[in-house]
């Protein structure tokens, strides 16, 4: 909305010209959702305590990490997509369709995951909205935003499966993209929730990918820098990377309360639209797998509870003491911070890894 204000103010201000420029713009979008959060995080913290609003810890963890997590405020995923929202509101153009849709997964998502938290603490037990009904209405929202972009964006590439470090490889899938989008944005939206386990461990990680897929997005939407770097140009995703930089701001913003010992959770109001959200960028980009890459360690936490269940369901044996894989080291011993400081810097190797696909071509 500013961002419009603004631009029909060139002709009568010429430093306003600053405005066009898409890097310019995806800053103020970072310091802008980092800000606002920031700002409002204290006062939404302390009416959330002074209401009791603290849901029971998820009891899928070592007994010593609940008894610890007690009493913790959870929603905090509220002040993520509040700042998401004011980032993206702000400073990008708001007649660019791609953004209409990943605003629309990141508030249904998280509309979805804040209706479950509530239910959380309502009753007062770690079951908010069944796991069957939960991946139905993820599947419905997704439908919805794969037919959005089947309709408003771009059709050359959009039914393409673009494959790193390899130019010429290129996938038509077809009606096959239908399903396909689908799982990425559901496996994407539940990997973020999997890994939301520990105070910052999956924080950082969705900053680090946002961050990442920011500068992806310049670069598919950039002519220049596309066909130096020989990826499909596809017109008007650069746009997208304001939506990405107001996630690393709202992350950024967020990690100040989230940060070991944490003073709020993001529960699944935040996890579930952090993690729709990054799916939806990957397809919009078409760099969906890599963000398997960028996103590995999602990956690594939601490949441990399906081998988990899968070999205890055959053989009756758990191949990991405690899955998903945080719960694993917390149950060998490993203190919190260690476990989420290696778990960072695992995501930073992996982020350099999916960026270097760049390149690599």
């Amino acid at each position: 909305m500013l961002y419009s204000f603004l631009i029909s103010l060139i002709d009568q201000f010429s430093v306003l010209n600053v405005f066009r420029y898409l890097t310019f713009r995806t800053g103020l979008s970072v310091m802008s959702s980092m800000i606002i959060v920031f700002v409002i995080g204290g006062p939404f913290i302390r009416f959330i305590e002074s209401h009791k609003i603290t849901g029971p810890i998820r009891d899928d963890g070592p007994i010593g990490h609940i008894v610890k997590k007690v009493g913790t405020p959870t929603m905090g995923g509220l002040l993520i997509l509040v700042g998401i929202l004011f980032g993206t509101f702000l400073w990008a153009d708001l007649n660019n369709s791609y953004i209409w849709v990943l605003l629309m997964v990141a508030t249904s998502f998280g509309l979805l995951g804040a209706i479950d938290d509530y239910l959380k603490i309502k009753r007062n037990n770690s079951r908010g909205i069944s796991s069957g009904m939960k991946i139905i209405f993820q599947i419905m929202l997704s439908i919805i935003a794969v037919l959005l972009l089947m309709k408003f964006g771009d059709s050359e590439h959009l039914k393409n499966l673009y494959f790193p470090f390899f130019k010429n490889l290129i996938l038509h899938l077809g009606l096959f993209f239908i399903p396909f989008a689908i799982f990425i944005i559901v496996g994407s939206s539940n990997a973020v929730n999997l890994t939301d386990g520990l105070d910052g461990l999956a924080t950082v990680p969705v900053m680090l990918v946002a961050l990442s897929f920011t500068l992806i997005c310049y670069v598919v939407g950039n002519t220049v820098f596309s066909e130096y770097l020989q990826i499909p140009y596809i017109p008007n995703v650069g746009e997208a990377s304001i939506f990405c930089g107001s996630i690393v701001g709202s992350c950024l913003g967020f990690l100040w309360y989230n940060a070991p010992p944490a003073k709020i959770f993001m529960g699944d109001t935040g996890s579930l639209s952090l993690g729709g959200s990054l799916g939806a960028v990957s397809i919009i980009s078409k760099h969906e797998i890599v963000l398997g890459i960028i996103g590995g360690l999602f990956v690594l936490e939601t490949v441990s509870v399906i081998i988990q269940v899968i070999s205890f369901k055959l053989t009756g044996k758990r191949v990991f003491m405690m899955a998903p894989l945080h719960h694993h080291f917390e149950k060998k011993g490993w203190a919190e911070s260690t476990i989420v400081i290696r778990f960072w810097i695992i995501s930073i190797i992996l982020a350099l890894i999916g960026l270097a696909t760049l390149k690599l071509r």
